[in-house]
């Protein structure tokens, strides 16, 4: 379960299948396993077929562990991480008013629930393979493509991989973009985040002006 806030809270199931079509697609693979939490980290690619999500395909290798400890009866979660960065009270327009502000963090984050089915047929394995590399090699100027490679080469690599499909039953969304402070506040974070150049500053500033948009 995530905790949203109504103010942070996405529930435009489109909009955020959309965002994670957009983004790079790396994800974090949670399930539940004998001993806990199992995790691991991985791109996954939206496919509308296969419920009214859609679900969620990709990969692990065979010597991976998530795939043959994850218990299947129970939903696993995948979560796509946006961009992020610390928020300093220094940069409200509060702070010079009342001083009654305190540090925090702004994050945009997608989490993906679903059923966890495993694949360990050639074929549908061959086809995922294909259509995520197609997926980041189109723009390329030479995209690599997985006919590129011999034939026996690839069969010997897919042999190394199993399957992963996440059937989704919810997604869910949560943007915490200070949209619980005051225009003059979330001003001043924005102008704050061009000064300084922490790591995810940038990302977390382009990010709050398309959102304002």
């Amino acid at each position: 379960m995530l905790y949203t806030p109504p103010q942070f809270r996405q529930t435009d199931t489109e909009a955020l299948l959309a965002e994670i079509k957009v983004g790079t697609g790396f994800a974090t693979l949670i399930s539940n396993g004998p001993q806990g939490p199992v995790v691991t980290h991985l791109p996954l690619m939206h496919d509308p077929e296969g419920g009214p999500l859609g679900r969620l395909i990709g990969h692990v290798a065979r010597a991976n562990p998530h795939w043959k400890v994850a218990d299947l009866a129970m939903p696993s979660v995948g979560v796509f991480q946006g961009p992020d960065a610390y928020i300093s009270p220094g940069w409200y327009a509060a702070k010079q008013e009342h001083g009654k502000v305190v540090p925090t963090w702004n994050y945009a984050v997608i989490h993906a629930t679903g059923q966890l089915v495993i694949h360990d047929s050639t074929t549908w394995l061959h086809d995922v393979v294909s259509r995520l590399t197609d997926r980041h090699e189109r723009d390329r100027v030479e995209p690599w493509a997985v006919e590129d490679a011999p034939e026996d080469f690839m069969q010997g690599q897919l042999k190394g991989i199993v399957g992963i499909e996440l059937v989704l039953t919810e997604i869910v969304g949560k943007k915490k973009l200070s949209q619980n402070r005051s225009e003059a506040d979330r001003n001043g974070v924005i102008a704050g985040l061009s000064i300084e150049a922490a790591p995810g500053n940038t990302a977390m500033r382009d990010f709050m002006l398309d959102q304002k948009r």
